[in-house]
């Protein structure tokens, strides 16, 4: 990813994943209580993979090995993406921002990985 990156909160894209997970929490406690199982918890466990992947591949040694787990976290993304609109559209609450948030996220995810990928 980064080579001046000395810790995965050095990360630019890490720290614009935990700050979607912090926002996909906050806007998620507004959802009905009857989701907490459904739709809350799925939106949540998606939004904490994302930062939590890319920790997990900043620290693995191998180019493969930290490929695998960006591409695990991109594909965490898109399924909280997925998960924002459906609570949008049911009138839980307001993800626009979030959504655009996650667009962010994956561009510089997909800059990072697609560095990673050409050094291999």
């Amino acid at each position: 990813m980064s080579d001046s990156a000395r810790t995965f909160e050095d990360l630019i894209v890490w720290r614009n994943a935990h700050e979607l997970a912090l926002g996909v929490y906050e806007v998620t406690a507004k959802f009905p209580k009857e989701e907490i199982f459904g739709l809350t918890s799925q939106v949540r466990r998606s939004a904490v993979s994302v930062p939590s992947n890319i920790f997990e591949g900043f620290t693995r040694k191998g180019k493969s090995d930290k490929l695998k787990f960006y591409n695990y976290s991109d594909a965490s993304l898109e399924e909280m993406r997925y998960q924002l609109i459906l609570g949008h559209d049911l009138g839980f609450a307001d993800t626009t921002p979030l959504q655009e948030k996650a667009k962010e996220v994956r561009r510089i995810l997909s800059s990072y990985t697609e560095k990673l990928r050409a050094s291999l």
